[in-house]
């Protein structure tokens, strides 16, 4: 699925999310500007754009995530596994484990 792979600042957004779900859309914004640095409109642009992909949901003014945190690390890791390795998880564990 594809809607899953997030760019790192969708991803930071995502973890104050799913760190502190169900949370207020208005609380949302104050913890970006605080954790992420962000202000009110780039938080609200975000989080539109993660309710698009299906990420998350906003439903009166209360943003929960829909993709459980575990689904997004387990494609991203597949993801990296597939373009650094070639899809080859024993050529990746080598890697790892020789340093």
């Amino acid at each position: 699925m594809s809607n899953l792979k997030l760019c790192e600042s969708d991803y930071r957004f995502m973890m104050v999310v799913w760190e502190n779900e169900p949370v207020a859309s208005g609380q949302l914004v104050a913890l970006c500007a605080d954790k992420l640095g962000w202000k009110k409109p780039t938080t609200y642009t975000v989080l539109r754009k993660m309710c698009e992909k299906g990420l998350v949901k906003n439903k009166d003014t209360i943003v929960e995530a829909v993709v459980p945190k575990e689904r997004v690390q387990a494609y991203e890791s597949e993801h990296f596994i597939e373009r650094a390795f070639e899809g080859s998880l024993p050529q990746f564990l080598v890697s790892v484990f020789r340093q």
